[in-house]
């Protein structure tokens, strides 16, 4: 049964028009990924279903007795309510009845009250309490604790007013309220804001198995692809449907790109065609002196007219280039810890904590929101220190840090003067890398207060690029950025020479970057080869008191509670000897890189014979297409209609094969 019909919905903010003509279907119990690129109109398409917002043309209805609960990307109305109040929003009936009961409960406790006023005040006591119970009243605080639990809501903190919480705790209180009602139609956008993995995984276990519909805006992948059934992306205003989780979506929009990008080339073929008909017709209605041939001419463009045009798709949308080439390598130790402490009052964070990272490595830190992992990050840094216990870092290193959150230190100034002070570059340059960056136009001179989330991630990594680093310490890198970016991103981190150590929750990051994922917890390290999914897998196949907590690959010798680790300084003085010396700066290659070179030289001197071939057969027929231009002007003059005809054929045979030629010379050109 379907419970949110769309047809044809357009929606403009002032005279900017966000949704053009969506139309789609929700049915019963879908999970449905709303998904597209920041400024698409996904939370604005919430507020539409939700009733917040009216469409401004168009036709857009919810199932009559559908139940609504609605997360906002910011949560604002519920500013002054107790986190209690938040949590039982959902129950409005069943509060006041709870507070009736125990109003009456007051009431009847009264010793001078009369016998016949206390037989009405239990009637009614009665009454209230079966509506009470028959609504789950008496399972509602059990519920909500459920729920709680699972988001991790600090229950001791049910009397203070959502307004002096954090951001992250007033989204998971606000999520929770609308949960807990279980409402037929759950409109969320971006749930796993401030969640952590045990977080994420409740999360995606509870609305598995939920028996309404939802409808989540997401840039988190691997979520969308736990939950999702079915993908709506809005893009260029229109809505497009894809009935599979997020990895089939890519699938599907890969194959239906090609196909649209195939039937755009084949009319834009018929076109040439219909175009190069008329010309053709006319000129040989003006050299014949022939009337029927200006009559095809003008029914051919005709219908030319009337031809409705397939748009061309767009196979790489522009997205942020982050090119991350090192200035220099490090030397292969990088950085190592050993027997780290490190408290906070009576809270440990950090305890014996060990880990190592060589060169090229790429490892991803996870771990509960408050484990210590952001602190970890400053101690190699040397913005915290340890309380006991050792941290070495590398010869050789230039340090690229993102922060998770960093505040801007001059909020008034413009993206452009911010960015040229900290390049030191002039203007020209300035406005031309940050265009890169997505930063075009006016857009440059917006006040860094003003840039959302994902603009000012953006510009940060731009500064962090520009430095060339060889080893990237990143603490939660996706956050904000949509999903284009988020992969434009991961890519450049794929090719990076150098190492990284990131912290992040995003799954679908991890299983791209990690090559080894270190699990902070109880104070110590976890180290698990792979990525995400590999850590998953062995550790389902072994219980937690198993695991080896250490910082190196289990083919490494293991720095463990019962063996004593070897002095960090001893590991990393020869390499610091080869340093001084420059003897590893000037080395020679190795065998593998002079067989690499040789073999890209023999491929780049191939593809030069092969462009050389090309120009020459190119050039025939160039010459033989302008010769039939000749004869052609002499057959239309004495020549049969027939003879004109094949010459035609022929000369536009030619003029293909050209074509094709000119195409793969490109390519090769482009090699």
């Amino acid at each position: 049964m379907i419970i949110v019909n769309a047809q044809n919905v357009r929606k403009y903010h002032a005279a900017h028009l966000v949704l053009d003509g969506v139309s789609f279907q929700i049915q019963e119990g879908e999970k449905v990924g709303l998904i597209g690129r920041n400024g698409s109109g996904k939370s604005t398409l919430l507020k539409l279903i939700s009733g917040r917002e009216p469409a401004d043309e168009g036709m857009l209805t919810v199932r009559r007795d559908a139940r609504i609960g609605y997360l906002p990307q910011i949560p604002e109305a519920y500013e002054s309510m107790t986190v209690y109040e938040v949590l039982a929003s959902g129950f409005g009936s069943l509060m006041k009845a709870k507070e009736e009961l125990a109003a009456l409960e007051s009431r009847m406790a009264d010793p001078d009250l009369a016998s016949s006023a206390l037989e009405r005040l239990l009637v009614r006591y009665s009454e209230v309490q079966e509506m009470f119970e028959q609504g789950g009243g008496y399972d509602m605080d059990t519920f909500i604790d459920q729920v709680a639990s699972g988001l991790q809501i600090d229950r001791s903190r049910d009397g203070r007013t959502l307004g002096s919480l954090s951001g992250g705790e007033k989204t998971r209180v606000v999520l929770a309220s609308q949960l807990v009602t279980r409402p037929d139609l759950l409109l969320l956008d971006e749930p796993t804001n401030h969640l952590d993995l045990k977080g994420m995984e409740w999360l995606e276990q509870f609305l598995r198995g939920y028996a309404g519909c939802c409808v989540i805006v997401s840039h988190d992948r691997y979520f969308l692809d736990a939950v999702g059934t079915k993908m709506i992306e809005l893009e260029d205003g229109e809505a497009h449907t894809y009935l599979s989780g997020y990895s089939g979506y890519l699938k599907q929009k890969e194959e239906l790109l090609l196909r649209q990008f195939a039937e755009f080339q084949e009319q834009q073929k018929a076109i040439k065609k219909m175009k190069e008909t008329i010309r053709r017709l006319e000129e040989w209605g003006r050299i014949g002196d022939n009337e029927k041939f200006f009559k095809r001419a003008a029914s051919i463009r005709k219908a030319l007219e009337k031809m409705e045009a397939v748009k061309r798709p767009v196979l790489e949308p522009k997205t942020a280039e982050f090119s991350l080439h090192p200035q220099d390598r490090s030397g292969k130790q990088v950085l190592a810890f050993q027997r780290v402490s490190k408290r906070y009052g009576d809270r440990i964070l950090l305890q014996e904590a060990e880990g190592r990272l060589l060169y090229g490595e790429k490892a991803v830190l996870i771990g509960d929101n408050g484990s210590g992992k952001t602190t970890l990050l400053e101690m190699l840094l040397g913005r915290e220190s340890a309380d006991e216990g050792e941290l070495k870092l590398g010869t050789r290193l230039e340090i690229g840090y993102l922060a998770q959150q960093e505040p801007a230190a001059e909020p008034e100034k413009s993206v452009l003067d911010y960015f040229r002070t900290q390049a030191g570059m002039e203007e020209g340059e300035a406005r031309h890398l940050l265009a890169r960056y997505q930063f075009y136009g006016s857009a440059v001179f917006r006040p860094l207060k003003v840039l959302s989330g994902g603009e000012w991630s953006r510009l940060r990594l731009a500064l962090l690029v520009r430095k060339r680093p060889n080893l990237l310490l990143l603490d939660e890198p996706t956050n904000h950025l949509d999903t284009a970016s988020r992969e434009a991103l991961e890519e450049a981190l794929e090719e990076f020479p150098g190492t990284i150590l990131a912290v992040s929750h995003d799954r679908y990051f991890i299983n791209r970057i990690a090559g080894r994922v270190w699990e902070l917890t109880g104070g110590r390290i976890a180290s698990w080869n792979g990525n995400y999914d590999a850590y998953k897998a062995e550790q389902a196949k072994r219980p937690a008191a198993e695991s080896r907590f250490t910082g190196v690959r289990n083919s490494e010798r293991v720095w463990s509670q019962n063996a004593a680790a070897p002095p960090l300084e001893a590991a990393f003085s020869s390499e610091r000897k080869e340093a001084e010396s420059g003897s590893k700066a000037n080395g020679k290659q190795p065998a593998h890189h002079e067989k690499q070179k040789e073999y890209q030289e023999k491929q780049k001197a191939k593809l030069e014979k092969q462009k050389e071939r090309l120009e020459k057969e190119i050039a025939l027929l160039e010459g033989r297409v302008a010769a039939a231009g000749s004869e052609l002007e002499q057959l239309a003059v004495s020549g049969s209609p027939e003879a004109l005809e094949q010459r035609w054929k022929e000369r536009e045979m030619d003029e293909r094969q050209l074509a094709g030629m000119m195409d793969r010379w490109l390519e090769l050109a482009g090699e």
